[in-house]
Parts: C-alpha cells; sequence; structure tokens
C-alpha cells in the first residue's frame, strides 16, 4: 500500500477494461534499457531451445516430446512410457514446487522473463507490430483512424506476418505432440494424406493467432492460473518489481518536475508523475499503486522510470527489485523459514527422483493372471494362465527373448513362440502356461519370481500370483 494513497478503487477493475467494462486494447510504448537487452537474449536463448527441442535427437530419441495421444514422452532424449507414467508425474510435480519456490523468493519474475506466452508476445509479435505500425502514439492514431490505404495496408501486412508465424509456431507444436518424425512425414506427403494431422495443425494455428492477435494479455490475466497463485505465495519478503513509495511520495507526494525547485526541501517525492511506467507497461497497470494481480515482472517501467530520473538528475532504483519491507523498513532479504521448507520439499522430491530413475530398467514386463480362468489339474502339476506384455524402453533391438521360473522349479510355455524379438521402443504381448509342481506350493496364492533373458542374460525381472488348490490329496 502507498504512504499517501488509500484509494484502492483500481483493484475493483483491470486495466484491460474500460469504465463501461469491454475490452480496451494496450498500446504500450517500445521498451529500452538494461533489463530489456538482458529479457533480449534470454528470451531468444529460450526461443531457439524451444524452437530446437522436438527436432534434436539423442541416441535416435527425440531430445522433448509430449506424446499423449500414444501415451509416449521424451524427456532430455530419455523415452517415458505409460508404465513410466508415474516418473513423469514426479517431474511435473518438481516443476510446480520449482515454480512456488521461486515465486516465493523472486515473486512472479517467471512470467516475465521465462514464460513462453510472455516471450513470443513481447519478443516477436510486438517488436513486429513496432516496425509496422510504429510506436504508442502511432498505433493509437492508427487504431482511430479511418479505413483508408495505409491502415488496409498496414493491417494485411501484420495480419499476414502473424498468421506465417503462428503457423510455424503451430508446425512445432505438433512437433512436440506427434513427433518430428511424423511432421517431416506430414510434409513429404502432403496434408490430405495425413489428414487428421493437418487438421489439428490448422487448428493450432488459428490458437495461437487468435491469442497472439487479439487474446494477448488477457491469457495472464484470465486464463493462466499462475497469476492467481500470487496472492497465496507472496509476502512481504518477496523480491518483486516494485516502487519505492516511500522516496517517490515523501511528505507531499508525487508531483510534476520543476527544474527551479529543491524536491528535497520542498519534501515532494522523487516520483515527477510523468506516467511514462503506466504507458510502457504491456499489461496497462500503475506500477506505483503496489503488487497488481496483473504484473508480470517484464521490467518494462524499471527501465523508463530510470531513463528519466537520469534525465532529470535524481537517482534510479525509484521501481526496481525489491521487497515491500525492504522498501518499507529498510531491511535486507532474508532467507525465510517458508522458503526453507520449500527448498528441503524440492531436494527431497530431486532426490526420489534421482532414486526412481537409477532404478529404471530399459525393458518392463508385466506378467498377469488371465481374468475369469481358474487353476488347471496336470498330473501332478498344477497350470495356470497368463497374459504378458514386454515394453522395450531402448533404442535397439531385442532378440531371443524368452521366460524362465527363478524362485521354483517349474516349466513356462508361450503360446506361439517360445523365442521371439522385440524391436527397439516396441511392445510384445501374448498369452503363457506356467506350470509347477503341487508339492513345491505352500499354500492356495504363491507369489513366484519370473525371469525374462535375452539367451543366457537376464534383462529383467517380475513377479505374479500363482493359484493352487488350498490341499493336495
Amino acid at each position: 500500500m502507498l504512504k499517501n494513497n488509500n484509494d484502492d478503487a483500481f483493484r475493483d477493475t483491470i486495466g484491460t477494461l474500460d469504465d463501461e467494462g469491454k475490452r480496451k486494447f494496450i498500446f504500450p510504448k517500445k521498451p529500452s534499457g538494461k533489463f530489456y537487452d538482458y529479457r533480449k537474449y534470454v528470451s531468444y536463448l529460450l526461443l531457439a531451445i524451444l524452437i530446437a527441442n522436438p527436432f534434436i535427437k539423442i541416441n535416435g530419441n527425440q531430445f522433448m516430446m509430449f506424446n499423449v495421444l500414444e501415451r509416449r514422452f521424451n524427456i532430455f532424449g530419455f523415452p517415458f512410457w505409460p508404465q513410466d507414467f508415474y516418473l513423469f508425474v514426479l517431474m511435473m510435480i518438481i516443476g510446480v514446487v520449482f515454480v512456488i519456490l521461486f515465486t516465493v523468493v523472486f515473486g512472479r519474475i517467471f512470467c516475465g522473463w521465462i514464460c513462453p506466452q510472455t516471450i513470443f508476445l513481447e519478443m516477436v509479435f510486438r517488436r513486429i507490430e513496432f516496425w509496422i505500425d510504429g510506436d504508442r502514439g502511432a498505433q493509437i492514431r492508427l487504431e482511430k483512424q479511418e479505413w483508408n490505404g495505409e491502415k488496409i495496408r498496414k493491417r494485411l501486412l501484420k495480419w499476414t506476418v502473424f498468421f506465417v508465424i503462428s503457423f510455424l509456431i503451430a508446425n512445432v507444436f505438433l512437433a512436440y505432440i506427434i513427433g518430428s518424425d511424423a511432421l517431416f512425414q506430414m510434409i513429404e506427403v502432403g496434408p490430405m494424406v495425413q489428414l487428421g494431422n493437418f487438421i489439428a495443425l490448422l487448428i493450432f494455428t488459428g490458437v495461437f493467432y487468435f491469442i497472439f492477435v487479439w487474446f494477448r494479455e488477457q491469457v495472464c490475466i484470465i486464463a493462466c492460473p499462475y497469476g492467481r497463485l500470487q496472492g497465496v505465495l507472496l509476502d512481504n519478503k518477496s523480491i518483486n518489481v516494485a516502487y519505492d513509495f516511500v522516496r517517490g511520495e515523501k511528505e507531499i507526494g508525487r508531483a510534476k518536475f520543476n527544474k527551479k525547485e529543491d524536491r528535497a526541501v520542498t519534501g515532494k517525492g522523487d516520483c515527477i508523475d510523468c506516467m511514462q511506467c503506466v504507458h510502457v507497461c504491456p499489461m496497462g497497470i500503475d506500477i506505483r499503486n503496489g503488487t497488481q494481480l496483473e504484473c508480470t515482472n517484464c521490467t518494462a517501467c524499471i527501465d523508463e522510470c530510470d531513463t528519466i530520473m537520469k534525465g532529470v538528475g535524481l537517482p534510479t532504483g525509484l521501481i526496481r527489485y525489491a521487497s515491500e519491507d525492504e522498501i518499507e523498513k529498510n531491511e535486507p532479504f532474508r532467507f525465510t523459514t517458508r522458503m526453507k521448507g520449500y527448498t528441503a520439499v524440492l531436494a527431497i522430491l530431486i532426490g526420489v527422483l534421482t532414486g526412481l530413475l537409477f532404478l529404471r530398467t530399459e525393458v518392463e514386463a508385466d506378467i498377469l493372471r488371465l481374468p475369469g480362468q481358474l487353476f488347471q489339474h496336470k498330473g501332478d502339476n498344477i497350470s495356470n494362465v497368463y497374459t504378458y506384455k514386454i515394453v522395450n524402453k531402448t533404442m535397439k533391438d531385442y532378440n531371443d527373448i524368452h521366460f524362465e521360473l527363478i524362485s521354483q522349479k517349474g516349466t513356462i510355455t508361450t503360446v506361439g513362440k517360445s523365442h521371439f524379438s522385440i524391436k527397439a521402443q516396441e511392445m510384445s504381448q501374448g498369452t503363457l502356461f506356467i506350470e509347477v509342481s503341487k508339492y513345491l506350493l505352500d499354500n492356495d496364492k504363491t507369489k513366484i519370481k519370473i525371469g525374462v533373458y535375452e539367451g543366457k542374460r537376464l534383462i529383467e525381472t517380475t513377479t505374479t500370483n500363482f493359484l493352487s488348490p488350498r490341499t493336495f490329496n
């Protein structure tokens, strides 16, 4: 809360709505400055990584793939199958905890520096918009201008460029979903041959075009749940893009700049009420009102305010990265108990994930009794029928695969071939019978251990239940 401002009416609405509740489009000023340059470097690096990820392969595996339809995921070149879904969920939980910890410490810095929505909007689409339509003033004039030749030409050029970029983004996004090989195949054989994928591509294109042409910052305000978490996660110790209201307001409050007066003597704050921090904000808010839901910590207001402060001969840092306690009480940053708790949880989760990854096998086998089937007597032996499923998670073929009993003496008979092969990243399934002497069974349900062998090499073990009569005569 500001020192000399008790008017909280700004919290009753958002910067993208007018007094009648209708959509008000934001025309931010083109940002410039130290932080904006840093953001450009980070954004273009992340864009390069984002675009390259689905087209890089490690040991034949796509570096990043999220094939929800076939329930196959590649993370950093490691394939994960439906049987590994718990690992994927654990990774997502770790990501959420990391973002929560980062938010508690640094506020909503993720949104301003790392979020793909912000990067594409601010560093791609808006930069093209500045190039075609001009800066803030030119854009406002063009919006109010009648539909003459100039406006039609600029609108058609901008919308065409935006559609092409949206189409390219959709291709990259589709490569994450169906795989880059399937995408290249669709391009090679033509869209009509793979009509389903082509329709999905057009849908993605339409979604991206709608978001970056019209919906824009509304995604951060309305659709994204992360903004809502701010109110729960932030406290007076969190570092945010913040306005120094102690220095900016002082005893009298903010006032226009007058080079003939000494503001230290008059008691006026260092804020000269130039409104440039508001004009440059891509969310259309006034940072001087304090922490707000819409703020994405993009630092545009910091750069703009520092430029103004230098111009009028006042110290920079009136808007800066700081906690509320640092501004109001001059307290240095402290790693609080809550931050330590989140760090401990994150460390434990990473430790568990690391352990599970080391225990993860290249081949996974599941052997289950066939539902509804009872055991059978075969002389002195008891027979049970099972279904098996073996998943090869690697990029190499496994040959001469067969099963052997490890825990008891007995025989395993596979329906069809007793020895078979599993190709790379494929699955084999079928039916088998297990026979065990009734004298080797202790009760009506015995846990048996089965080995999966490639030739003489044991590559995986699994367990299942073996049913038999309660008593033997």
